[in-house]
């Protein structure tokens, strides 16, 4: 009998083991990409001037590296070269500069920025999500309900905006 408990909590401990394993090399990997993408995207940029979606890209990346200051230098630099190409897809870069400001809460640049992102495309459901979220923290819960279910007439599933719309409307009720 002790024997087989044995076994079981070596099984146990391996599956653990084993697990944490495959999550840390997948990390690696992941992250070895990201570097990867970031030291050709230098390169390259330190070379040329690049194309809008080179610098959004490499935006992108300090984003996810929590480098915001050069975040935002990236994506501004990145829309005059999108204004240039007349790029299709500036709504993302003003997205992206949007929460690289609404990170370092500066609420009332995030709104402008999200704002702007929606001038080019009005149903671009991640905007109005961030639009929303920037209300809330500024407490202007009445603008965050209504531009919540602006992304949910886009997106009818869009689950982020039905949770925090019914969270809105559930601290409304509850304050009247």
């Amino acid at each position: 009998m002790d024997g087989n408990l044995a076994v079981i909590y070596l099984l146990i401990l391996l599956v653990l083991l084993s697990g944490t394993g495959v999550v840390i090399l997948r990390q690696i990997f992941k992250t070895r990409k990201i570097e990867n993408a970031l030291s050709k995207l230098q390169k390259k940029l330190t070379k040329e001037q690049g194309t809008a979606q080179e610098l959004y890209e490499m935006g992108s990346i300090y984003l996810d590296k929590k480098v915001y200051s050069q975040a935002i230098s990236l994506f501004q630099k990145a829309i005059k070269a999108a204004e240039r190409e007349e790029e299709k897809n500036i709504s993302l870069i003003y997205n992206g500069l949007g929460f690289a400001y609404f990170a370092q809460e500066q609420y009332d640049i995030a709104i402008r920025q999200y704002k702007e992102a929606l001038k080019y495309n009005p149903s671009y459901v991640t905007a109005l999500n961030n639009l929303g979220h920037a209300y809330e923290r500024k407490n202007l819960e009445a603008q965050a309900l209504q531009t919540y279910e602006q992304a949910l007439q886009a997106d009818p599933k869009n689950s982020t905006a039905k949770r925090r719309a019914e969270s809105l409307r559930r601290r409304s009720v509850a304050s009247a």
